[in-house]
């Protein structure tokens, strides 16, 4: 069982917690949390979901995972990258970058998806090699300049999972300006 905190719609915690299966049943809000992971060539890291994920199996999307009950969103990051990627981030080398509200209803599993997201960023000195990732959670990893995501953006391809559009022009100036300074240190 994966007790998550239920929040109103303005994301202020009501007290109660409930099961993350009950959660998406009912379309309960609830928090999540999500990251952009850049590596030191300015490319971003996407994950590819397992084939056996209720949510989105066999789809691209960013690591991410649900706040548990209590904890807070930037240690899940934390801990969703240690698990699904086996590597260790500090917090100090994570930033925030904008919070998302979305709900969403999935076919395949006939749930629904109130959240909010917190997003981060951070930059890595991993390879491919260097991640072990979890086979229950992902099937594969890959690196991608930001100029594939924004033509998977604008192709509106379905085999990547991303937040709204709105969001999207949000994130990805920041992200650029931050791959222009990665740059200008090299």
């Amino acid at each position: 069982m994966e007790l998550l905190d239920i929040v109103d719609e303005n994301n202020n915690l009501t007290g109660i917690k409930e099961d993350k299966e009950i959660v998406h049943k009912k379309g309960l809000w609830h928090r999540e949390a999500a990251i952009w992971i850049m590596n030191e060539n300015g490319e971003m890291l996407l994950q590819k979901r397992s084939a056996t994920k209720k949510q989105n199996p066999n789809k691209w999307a960013l690591t991410a995972g649900h706040v548990d009950a209590g904890e807070e969103p930037i240690d899940t990051m934390i801990r969703e990258i240690h698990e699904e990627l086996g590597v260790a981030i500090e917090k100090k080398n994570i930033e925030k970058i904008v919070s998302d509200k979305e709900k969403s209803f999935s076919p395949e599993s006939n749930t629904i998806n109130a959240r909010f997201t917190e997003h981060y960023f951070t930059i890595v000195p991993y390879i491919l090699t260097d991640y072990k990732i979890e086979l229950s959670e992902l099937s594969e990893l890959r690196y991608f300049s930001i100029e594939e995501i924004e033509k998977i953006i604008e192709n509106k391809d379905e085999n990547y999972v991303f937040s709204t559009k709105k969001y999207m022009q949000k994130v990805l100036p920041y992200i650029k300006e931050r791959r222009e300074k990665l740059c200008v240190k090299k």
